[in-house]
C-alpha cells in the first residue's frame, strides 16, 4: 500500500493538469477542423453595417467603385477569418505541445515509484 505524501499529490495533480491541456488541445483542433471541412459557415461572422453606398464621402462614387470597395471589404473579412483561424490552430496545438510532455513527465515518475 503506498503512503500519501505531498509530492505524490504533486505528481498526480500535474499528470492529470498535462491530461486536461492535451484534452482541450486536441478538442480545439477538432473544432476547428470541422469548422473548416464540414460546418463551413460556422465561423463566418456577419455583422450588419450600412452598404458601401451610404457611408460618407460615397456620393460620388460610380457603381463599378462601389462594387470594387464591397469586394475589397468581403476581402478583407476573409483574410480575418483565416487569421483567426491560424491563431486557433496555433493556440491548439500549442496546449498539445505543451499537455504531452507535462503528463508523460509526472505519469511515468509516478509508475518509475510505484516499482520501487
Amino acid at each position: 500500500m503506498q503512503r500519501f505524501s505531498i509530492r505524490l499529490l504533486y505528481l498526480y495533480l500535474f499528470s492529470f493538469v498535462g491530461l486536461l491541456i492535451t484534452v482541450i488541445g486536441l478538442i480545439r483542433l477538432v473544432e476547428l477542423g470541422m469548422k473548416v471541412y464540414i460546418f463551413q459557415g460556422a465561423d463566418q461572422y456577419s455583422y450588419y453595417s450600412a452598404p458601401v453606398s451610404k457611408e460618407p464621402g460615397t456620393e460620388n462614387f460610380s457603381p463599378e467603385e462601389l462594387k470594387q470597395r464591397e469586394e475589397e471589404q468581403k476581402k478583407q473579412q476573409e483574410e480575418e477569418n483565416t487569421r483567426n483561424r491560424q491563431r486557433e490552430f496555433s493556440g491548439a496545438i500549442s496546449m498539445i505541445l505543451v499537455g504531452i510532455p507535462l503528463y508523460l513527465y509526472h505519469w511515468k515518475t509516478i509508475q518509475k515509484e510505484n516499482k520501487v
